[in-house]
């Protein structure tokens, strides 16, 4: 992959992205309230994306989390639950 001038992002928009991505992303406090929930899902995966674009990420992996984040929107897929409830 060739990379990309990296001085078309400021470190602020990268800040808020990763700000962003903290916030929004699921963790052990809160998979089990959202872990269903299309949007929730299909944000992080799309803030996910934006976040790797913006530090020169693998585009087919950008990619690869957009067509998720698209297949959730949908509800083409769903979370299946933990196996131990």
């Amino acid at each position: 992959m060739i990379r990309k001038d990296k001085h078309i992002w400021s470190e602020k928009a990268k800040s808020l992205a990763k700000d962003l991505h903290n916030e929004i992303s699921l963790d052990n406090y809160n998979w089990h309230e959202f872990r269903g929930n299309k949007q929730r899902r299909s944000a992080e995966l799309i803030i996910s994306a934006i976040s790797q674009l913006i530090n020169d990420g693998d585009e087919i992996e950008i990619e690869n989390l957009l067509n998720q984040a698209i297949l959730w929107i949908r509800e083409e897929i769903k979370d299946k639950g933990c196996k131990s409830h």
